[in-house]
């Protein structure tokens, strides 16, 4: 039944005919690319080095929404989430789940007081020191896994759960 469904709607869809449908066929296939790459699967240029070597400069991306429709996300997640509006996006990992105690001390991440390892952080790290500080319910701690840059040139912290976006579609 889907499939006799599928095939005409495929076959009115992409007729070569030039007539009115030809018009309506075009809208309608118009605003279902609006919907999808708009809502559900968002093209990112990454532009920064905060998630080198893991992710790189330069590269076309997506962000897939639906990954946190349907579960929460977990620690060691590559997540995007909005900052400062509508248009700017960030990649980031998140480290602290809502209740954790996160910690820098030279460099080295501390959940809870117990050492992290992290083997997606791949460069030599800086001398982060960061006082401990608990995630907030509804939270998350992220922050980029070049962790060879100085703090102050990095954007991280504890976010609002409704500021992700998604996670990036591999």
């Amino acid at each position: 039944m889907w499939k006799a469904y599928l095939e005409k709607l495929f076959l009115w869809l992409f007729k070569p005919e030039m007539n009115k449908m030809y018009f309506i066929r075009v809208a309608v296939l118009a605003v279902a690319a609006f919907v999808f790459f708009g809502f559900i699967c968002e093209p990112m240029f990454l532009n920064g080095e905060s998630m080198e070597p893991n992710y790189h400069s330069g590269t076309l991306n997506f962000c897939w929404a639906p990954t946190y429709w349907f579960r929460k996300p977990e620690r060691g997640d590559v997540v995007v989430l909005r900052y400062a509006g509508d248009r700017v996006l960030l990649l980031k990992r998140v480290i602290g789940l809502p209740g954790d105690t996160v910690e820098f001390r030279d460099g080295v991440l501390y959940l809870n007081g117990v050492e992290q390892e992290e083997p997606y952080v791949k460069f030599k790290r800086a001398r982060w020191n960061l006082k401990p500080r608990k995630v907030a319910e509804g939270h998350y701690y992220v922050v980029g896994d070049n962790r060879s840059m100085p703090m102050y040139q990095h954007k991280f912290g504890e976010i609002r759960q409704t500021r992700l976006e998604g996670a990036l579609l591999l």
